[in-house]
């Protein structure tokens, strides 16, 4: 039987009805092929980003595998950043809600004593930083010794920020006979040595780019000099009906001079970069998810882990160096099935970084026209 939505799958009546409850019927790509060998206790590599359903691929195996009724911390997920530790651990929690899983979030920015005395009244899965993760085993308030179930989360991501010794610090912690997953939105070098040390006989589960967010994206460029980037933003801004957008540019200087030049031609802007202290970084984030600011302008190590709905649109003020960078940006749209747009700001200098980005996916970007913008017999034409 080919397996395309929830009630396909061999789940459990307390599972089946969190998933009910959530409205969740088909089975994104990367669920449909990860969570029946997650459910056999199989070891999966997959590759899949944020926005593709991957939180549901581990998590519901994971909540129909464990048992309630042992006391101790069953099931570990490890993150990147706070902000993905606080999501997957919401996500988890309803999951979990009818098999009355205990659920907590680990990170560092927060009073580490709420932490620990949230572990003392008992919990069955942890989802944490891996710093954290170690302050708490330091201190012997942590004891990974009865982890059934292991998920590495954005994979390639921890290893960027360098957090290796750490992962392999704390799977020196957890016990040989575990089942361990996997996900990354990339599966190069140094994620294959990682899985390949520490993973038995792994499964793996690779999602092509065209189906990571990409599908149901509108993509745009527009080629303007780089001295008219500010003009042919304000006239996107003013004509496309952005509802919500994030605006990436390449350095913190940058994002702060745009959001500043913004702010003053009335657009109700919001500047995050990784100059930011933590309760600054809160507080910008707060105050886009909750609409009192509807542009974020940012960095890309700033928008690291975001997942905030209602994103209508990205727009690339500075075209990444890195064609990767590209799809972690636009990724932040279009998440869950729903629709969204991304305009790149192409400047003569930047032709060559987008032309390697054209390389790298089938899906059309097309030339959208503003005031001031190259016509279409523009150089970058002979990349189409």
């Amino acid at each position: 039987m080919q397996i395309q939505t929830f009630k396909d799958l061999p789940l459990n009546s307390e599972v089946q009805r969190s998933i009910e409850d959530l409205g969740f019927e088909n089975l994104f790509p990367i669920q449909a092929q990860a969570i029946i060998p997650l459910l056999e206790g199989k070891d999966v590599i997959g590759q899949a980003q944020t926005g593709t359903g991957k939180t549901a691929a581990f998590g519901v195996p994971m909540i129909q595998r464990l048992n309630r009724d042992i006391r101790g911390i069953q099931g570990l997920i490890l993150v990147p950043t706070r902000e993905l530790a606080v999501q997957v651990a919401d996500n988890m929690a309803k999951f979990g809600k009818y098999a009355r899983m205990k659920v907590l979030a680990v990170y560092g920015g927060e009073s580490i004593n709420k932490q620990i005395h949230s572990l003392a009244s008992g919990v069955h899965i942890i989802v944490g930083t891996p710093g954290r993760l170690i302050d708490l085993m330091e201190r012997r308030v942590l004891n990974l010794g009865s982890v059934r179930i292991v998920v590495l989360d954005e994979a390639d991501r921890m290893l960027d920020m360098g957090f290796i010794e750490d992962i392999e610090y704390i799977l020196s912690k957890v016990p040989r006979d575990r089942q361990t997953s996997l996900f990354s939105a990339t599966i190069d070098e140094s994620v294959m040595r990682l899985s390949n040390k520490y993973m038995k006989n792994p499964q793996k589960i690779l999602v092509s780019k065209d189906e990571i967010a990409l599908t149901q994206m509108k993509q745009y460029y527009t080629v303007v000099n780089q001295s008219g980037k500010l003009n042919a933003l304000c006239e996107i801004l003013h004509n496309d009906g952005i509802d919500k957008a994030i605006i990436f540019c390449r350095t913190r200087h940058d994002t702060s001079r745009l959001a500043d030049q913004l702010y003053k031609k009335g657009f109700r802007t919001q500047v995050l970069h990784a100059g930011f202290t933590q309760a600054q970084r809160d507080r910008a984030i707060c105050d886009f998810k909750q609409g009192r600011r509807n542009l974020l302008v940012a960095t890309d190590v700033a928008a690291r882990g975001l997942d905030i709905e209602g994103i209508t649109h990205i727009i690339n003020y500075d075209v990444p160096m890195d064609p990767p960078v590209y799809f972690h940006r636009i990724g932040r749209t279009a998440r869950k099935g729903e629709e969204g747009t991304a305009i790149t700001l192409v400047s003569y200098g930047e032709m060559s970084d987008f032309n390697n980005i054209k390389a790298l996916t089938k899906t059309k970007i097309e030339q959208l026209k503003c005031s001031g913008a190259e016509e279409e017999d523009s150089p970058i034409q002979s990349f189409y």
